[in-house]
């Protein structure tokens, strides 16, 4: 059983998907910098949260 993500995490991933496609990859740590730099998140943990959630989304998307 994983964490559940909240729908702030949920939705800030799914958006910034959606406006920079080609930008995000199955990497965690690239994902890190690029959210760093698209985006003013404050929160380091936060951060890594949705780039987690953003690495998983892509990973999925690519199986199929």
């Amino acid at each position: 059983m994983g964490r559940i993500k909240t729908m702030l995490v949920k939705r800030t991933a799914k958006d910034v998907i959606k406006k920079h496609p080609e930008a995000f990859s199955a990497d965690f740590e690239k994902n890190k910098v690029i959210l760093d730099n698209l985006t003013d998140i404050s929160s380091k943990k936060l951060r890594n949260v949705i780039a987690g959630y953003v690495s998983r989304l892509i990973k999925t998307r690519e199986e199929l």
